[in-house]
């Protein structure tokens, strides 16, 4: 289950790459690469205490997801 604090890294349509809160209209950062956006969204989650980071490919479709400690991790690895 997403919280608040949980962020989405995507694609914007004039191509920048933008780092947002799950509860937000706007976005936190837009980055010109998508590594600084996701650098950023795990620095807003580290300093907020965890959470995740959705990340989104240029193609639209979601690729990846990163639990940030403390956060919850659903899926956690085994081994």
């Amino acid at each position: 289950m997403s919280k608040p604090q949980d962020r989405v890294v995507s694609k914007r349509p004039d191509g920048q790459w933008a780092n947002q809160r799950n509860d937000a209209a706007r976005a936190s950062s837009v980055h010109e690469t998508q590594r600084a956006a996701i650098d950023a969204a795990r620095g807003n989650l580290r300093n907020q205490g965890g959470g995740e980071v959705t990340i989104q490919g240029r193609d639209g479709k979601f690729r990846d997801k990163d639990t940030i400690a403390p956060g919850n991790d659903s899926f956690p690895p085994r081994g």
